[in-house]
């Protein structure tokens, strides 16, 4: 069972859409696919009640509470929304279950200086020192300012985490967010939209 933790300790910057995008992307290829909130504010487990009948479906798991309960089967992938401000022991436990880390980040100073402090300390986590873990930065609502992008891109790159794809901010993830759904699921969004996201979905392949 594949596992991807989607975490930064500054918070606003997208986690769940992120976790919950990436569930309905690989659950659209039909894959087996869970949803492990963990979370006190359990907006993902939220987002998949909202989820319409008939899409692809995705199981939810509550570790909200600190319980790692892990599905019985082999096979398939789980997505885990990683709480806000992670820290400490819970820090490191869900690190250790962890194949990838997908850590989103807001293109601003203060956003910046957070994440970098944070990929720091991932970074002397074990598992990540002995390569059993990967890091993939990804930057979120993305605005259309050029020089915005280039900045973030240059200060990613020199911190030794180059960024794997951008995102821009649009008004569809909030609709989606609010129905339980996602650009992947039918009738999915346009190609442009879905473009920004295939980087992340092929390093996480």
């Amino acid at each position: 069972m594949r596992r991807i933790l989607i975490v930064n300790s500054k918070g606003g910057c997208g986690k769940t859409t992120f976790a919950t995008t990436l569930a309905a992307a690989f659950a659209v290829r039909g894959e087996r696919v869970f949803l492990a909130d963990a979370d006190r504010q359990r907006s993902s487990l939220g987002w998949l009640k909202r989820r319409p009948q008939g899409l692809p479906v995705i199981h939810g798991l509550d570790w909200s509470k600190g319980e790692h309960d892990m599905p019985s089967f082999s096979q398939g992938v789980i997505f885990i929304d990683g709480p806000g401000g992670l820290r400490g022991e819970r820090a490191k436990d869900l690190v250790a279950e962890a194949d990838d880390i997908v850590v989103p980040l807001m293109p601003s100073a203060f956003d910046w200086d957070a994440t970098a402090a944070f990929l720091k300390r991932l970074a002397e986590m074990k598992r990540i020192r002995k390569g059993k873990a990967e890091i993939l930065v990804v930057a979120n609502r993305v605005r259309r300012s050029r020089a915005d992008q280039l900045l973030l891109q240059q200060q990613a790159q020199e911190a030794g985490y180059p960024l794997l794809t951008e995102i821009t901010g649009r008004v569809i993830y909030a609709r989606h967010a609010a129905s339980g759904t996602s650009v992947f699921d039918p009738p999915a969004a346009p190609a442009d939209v879905l473009a920004q996201w295939h980087p992340l979905i092929q390093a996480l392949d």
